[in-house]
């Protein structure tokens, strides 16, 4: 999802091999359609227009966990907020390599960073307005802070500002409980255009921590807690006329919206309308139909719906990107007998990967077999695998690869096998045909599993990510995907494995991982200056990860995305996990 100046260079040479080795240009000379080309949109942006007017549709086969720029995590909602919302820096509008560079949106220019890295100081643009016409100032930057990462009612986007800034004493409360008007103090706003940010410790990779939607302004007078998401206080070219959980998000132009403050956005489309809790196989019809434009949540079509796409007349309108996700499941160490590293271990040499990878839509749709967290188009990534598979030659797990998880059943003392539970997304096919794969390996080896699925909207809120759930209801296993919220492997892996982020209200460290060497080695490498033993770091705690087994890497993710003839400056942001970027869409 976001990123930084030294790292982008790197980051953005990572994913352009891996996109050369996946798909090799846009002029797949197979394609007899009359479209820009199979795979053209991984590289640039194709069907480029300036053209104004019209509406733009998205589908969606769930809802935001909220729209809400300071309650969001999804990579959809990073991407999407940006229509109506403009954080201090974003990402470049671009598709491929390009896309992986930070630049400045809300703010003149990127950080200036002092005292080695702990204090930030940006400048805000003069003259952007709200689509009320009041102005923006600092003030409103600093208080959106304060309620995404200080507040009980605001819990679904991550904490990274309340982990590194340095907090009141007594301990800063939240804006909801403060009494005062001070705030916190390690947010200095001198001005109305300047914002001064001193942190605990230095943080080498800011300016990708800001680019994240939680530095969008909110003006303290118009906040409503929870109920905000219905009256969003709109920066970017559109505002949000309606929202209804589960049904619908209806847009249009902010009247207050001015292109001479905002370089990156050409704001083409007069309205933007998304339909949501959509069928996932209606929303590729409708795709192809040309009744819809995008589905929002950025996985490619389903499995139904490939063969088509495929089709000599279809597929010069596909691309099919090495996405920055990992598919992988996570073990939670607190629930028996899944406490066991061993037990662990039996289920990591007996999930059959080649398996799961079928099932999501194989080497083409579903992505490569993954031995690490960390994917490949993550800046720190280290090649290697702690748990090597074989396959039988007529399918499925070698026996020698059986044995080994059957001998790690022995060592935990469940010779037997053992039952748990196994969770998935319910309105998402693939995923739940993902399960049902791993379900039957596990099996071979006494490992049962019973699949219960959770719609995404509320997955990571009221179900797997909230431990105590969990542990009432002995869920073991939870599938689930991930893409870096910057392309380093702190942006990747620091939500997922450190113990910090584990939260009672909902989190994405669905393992409940809490090693405190992996949490010293991550704050130590994110402080590290050196760019290189940064980068070097990553590749480690990755092997500490899967030492510890809890987390099964499934598949690299790739996809086949499809986009309609009528939608103008379409590509695929790495930025955003490998969907398109959805900021300077039009239609013709």
């Amino acid at each position: 999802m976001n990123k930084m100046r030294p790292i982008a260079v790197l980051a953005a040479g990572v994913v352009a091999a891996a996109t050369l080795a996946a798909c090799g240009g846009g002029d797949d000379s197979g394609d007899t359609g009359s479209g820009p080309g199979f795979n053209a949109g991984v590289k640039e942006q194709v069907n480029k227009s300036d053209k104004k007017g019209g509406t733009l549709k998205f589908g969606h086969s769930d809802d935001w966990d909220s729209p809400d720029p300071g309650n969001t995590y999804y990579a959809f909602s990073q991407n999407f907020s940006r229509l109506y919302g403009r954080g201090l820096t974003t990402f470049a509008p671009a598709a491929g390599d390009a896309s992986l560079k930070v630049v400045p949106d809300l703010a003149t220019d990127l950080g200036q960073a002092s005292d080695g890295g702990k204090t930030w100081t940006y400048k805000l643009r003069t003259g952007v307005k709200y689509d009320d016409g009041t102005t923006v100032t600092s003030k409103d930057v600093k208080y959106a802070v304060e309620r995404s990462n200080y507040s009980a009612e605001l819990q679904n986007g991550p904490k990274y500002f309340k982990a590194y800034l340095v907090d009141n004493k007594p301990a800063y409360p939240g804006p909801y409980k403060d009494k005062g008007d001070e705030g916190l103090k390690s947010i200095e706003t001198p001005d109305d255009q300047t914002i001064i940010f001193h942190l605990n410790t230095a943080f080498q990779e800011f300016d990708y921590l800001v680019a994240m939607s939680q530095t969008m302004p909110v003006p303290k007078a118009k906040d409503t807690g929870l109920k905000y998401e219905t009256t969003i206080a709109s920066t970017g070219p559109y505002k949000v006329d309606s929202y209804a959980r589960g049904k619908s998000m209806s847009l249009s132009r902010n009247p207050h919206w001015n292109q001479s403050t905002d370089p990156l956005r050409k704001a083409l489309p007069d309205k933007i309308e998304v339909q949501l809790k959509q069928n996932g196989d209606d929303i590729d019809q409708r795709l192809l139909a040309g009744s819809l434009d995008v589905d929002m949540a950025g996985v490619g079509v389903q499995s139904g719906t490939q063969p088509k796409v495929l089709a000599d007349d279809q597929k010069p309108y596909v691309d099919n990107p090495v996405q920055g996700f990992l598919r992988f499941m996570s073990l939670n160490v607190n629930v028996k007998p899944l406490d066991n590293v061993h037990c662990r271990m039996a289920v990591q040499y007996a999930t059959d990967k080649v398996a799961a990878q079928t099932a999501y839509g194989g080497p083409l749709a579903g992505g490569d077999v993954a031995t690490t967290v960390l994917p490949p188009t993550v800046a720190g990534y280290t090649k290697f695998d702690l748990y090597p598979q074989k396959q039988a030659e007529g399918g499925g797990l070698d026996q020698a690869t059986l044995a080994k998880a059957k001998q790690e059943l022995q060592a935990c003392g469940q010779p037997n096998g053992f039952t748990t539970k196994l969770s998935a997304r319910s309105d998402r096919p693939k995923e739940v045909a993902m399960a049902q794969a791993i379900q039957q390996s596990l099996a071979k080896v006494g490992i049962r599993t019973d699949i219960v699925q959770y719609p995404a909207g509320d997955y990571f809120t009221k179900y797997v990510g909230v431990p105590k759930y969990v542990h009432d209801n002995g869920i073991g296993m939870m599938i689930m995907a991930w893409a870096a919220d910057w392309p380093t492997g702190y942006g990747f892996l620091s939500q997922i494995i450190d113990g910090d982020a584990i939260k009672p209200s909902g989190g994405n460290n669905l393992a409940e991982l809490d090693d405190p060497k992996i949490n010293k080695a991550l704050d130590d490498a994110i402080a590290n200056p050196d760019e290189a033993a940064r980068l070097k770091t990553y590749g480690e705690i990755d092997k500490m990860v899967m030492q510890s087994a809890a987390e099964v890497p499934l598949v690299y993710a790739k996809a086949l995305m499809y986009r309609p003839k009528r939608v103008t400056n379409v590509g695929i942001t790495y930025s955003y996990g490998g969907m398109y970027d959805y900021l300077n869409m039009g239609v013709e």
